[in-house]
């Protein structure tokens, strides 16, 4: 599921009018106005923090450089994603780190926000950046909290610091002995939820404060709890003073209201976001990338991060030669296939690519079909993946009947490669993308 693909597709809707009518009078621009506060709100939006917004873009969209402009359509769009990045951005929006280790970061929400998994994907964020993170389970009172926390840690490689049902209090006190005496530069302390706010919680939580002293105290919010989420923010916030808001499950909410609603409510950066279930699926949270994807605008930046952890530079230096002296083949295919499996979702990526994400909305992308094709590669000769033109009728049986598949899927396959060579020609020659060598 594509982010914020709900909202997206209205304020296209909204913009497309705008383009179609050249130039726009300031009852044009109130009208659009009024339709992207409607989908903002259907998006699950503060109603404050929706009139807001709009009343500020309409502000700035009824003066004379819009109303006056050759391009007032585009005028209007560039305002929307100025006032779309203010609205998430926050001078604090990284992670902060102590002058003197180690850094305590302190994670609490309610239960079922996915807080014990984003601890373990906390910390495999950090290992990749050279950190060495310990998890500290403080969640005595949720059946399993702490086995739960062990095979997350397990699944990230990071160590993690346990002592039973003893008071959180007293836990985390001898973590941070331990992380100093052993050496870990990061302790992230999973903290008890929930279903609820309640006092003993709140009380609990404060205390363990008190005693840590924490760097970083974040919050975890399920992004599908919509205007809820805002809430449990301004109530963490309240009584705890959060740094920041990590948000869950954001790729399986279409809306995105809490994204666009939490810093507003409770002036408190979202510094992380969810996107997957694997322990890998962890981004930071940029505003102005974020804002880029809403608009339909795609996302560059996040894509060439997403294909530099995928490829080695020596990989991509030499499919560049490959692209080069056009003798890419099907053992150069199938790892770019690999590669893409990496990188996540076909949708997410195709999404993040400039103009290609919406010429290809609505259109059904079957990722079983990528294990098909490997299969059809796998079943070819070492000779025929180097030389495709090696491939004639009586191959193709061969190929289909090995693979499990039709003489037709082997056909579409090959098809689709000469189509896949020639997009990668195309896409490597664009500027912007040039960052993503070794997938383009």
């Amino acid at each position: 599921m594509a982010l914020f693909s709900g909202l997206s597709e209205k304020l296209n809707h909204v913009f497309s009018k705008l383009v179609n009518r050249g130039k726009l009078t300031a009852l044009e621009i109130k009208e659009a106005m009024r339709e992207v506060r409607v989908a903002l709100l259907e998006a699950d939006v503060n109603f404050m923090v929706a009139k807001e917004f709009c009343n500020k873009v309409s502000e700035k969209a009824l003066g004379d450089e819009v109303l006056q402009s050759l391009t007032p359509s585009q005028q209007v769009i560039k305002i929307v994603n100025e006032e779309l990045v203010a609205l998430m951005s926050s001078p604090n929006q990284k992670l902060q780190v102590s002058p003197k280790p180690p850094t305590i970061i302190m994670m609490c929400g309610l239960q079922g926000a996915g807080k014990t998994t984003m601890c373990a994907k906390l910390a495999a964020h950090l290992k990749k950046s050279g950190k060495r993170p310990l998890l500290v389970a403080c969640d005595i009172y949720r059946p399993a909290a702490i086995e739960q926390l062990k095979v997350v840690g397990k699944a990230a490689n990071a160590e993690v610091f346990e002592r039973g049902t003893q008071n959180p209090v007293k836990t985390s006190k001898e973590a941070i002995d331990y992380a100093t005496k052993q050496g870990f530069d990061t302790v992230i302390i999973d903290t008890a939820g929930r279903l609820h706010i309640n006092e003993e919680l709140m009380e609990e939580l404060e205390n363990v404060k008190k005693t840590v002293q924490p760097t970083e105290i974040l919050l975890v919010v399920d992004a599908m709890t919509g205007q809820d989420a805002v809430n449990v923010a301004k109530s963490f916030n309240d009584r705890l003073d959060i740094s920041g808001v990590v948000i869950t499950k954001l790729d399986g909410d279409t809306r995105g209201g809490a994204a666009l609603s939490i810093k507003a409510i409770t002036s408190k950066p979202i510094k992380f976001c969810g996107i997957g279930e694997k322990i890998g699926d962890l981004e930071p949270f940029y505003p102005d990338r974020i804002a880029s994807r809403i608009l339909g605008m795609g996302d560059v930046l996040t894509l060439i991060e997403k294909a530099q952890n995928a490829v080695s530079e020596e990989e991509a230096l030499k499919l560049e030669k490959k692209f080069r002296e056009n003798s890419f083949d099907f053992e150069d295919y199938l790892s770019q296939l690999q590669n893409l499996k990496k990188m996540g979702s076909l949708k997410d990526i195709i999404e993040m690519i400039p103009g290609l994400g919406s010429k290809l909305k609505g259109v059904d992308i079957d990722e079983n079909q990528l294990k098909k094709n490997k299969a059809i590669i796998q079943s070819m000769t070492p000779k025929e993946r180097r030389n495709p033109d090696l491939i004639k009728s009586s191959n193709k049986k061969r190929i289909a009947a090995g693979s499990g598949t039709t003489i037709q899927d082997v056909n579409a396959l090959l098809k689709q490669f000469e189509q896949s060579k020639e997009m990668m020609k195309q896409l490597k020659n664009k500027r912007g993308l040039r960052g993503l060598r070794g997938l383009f």
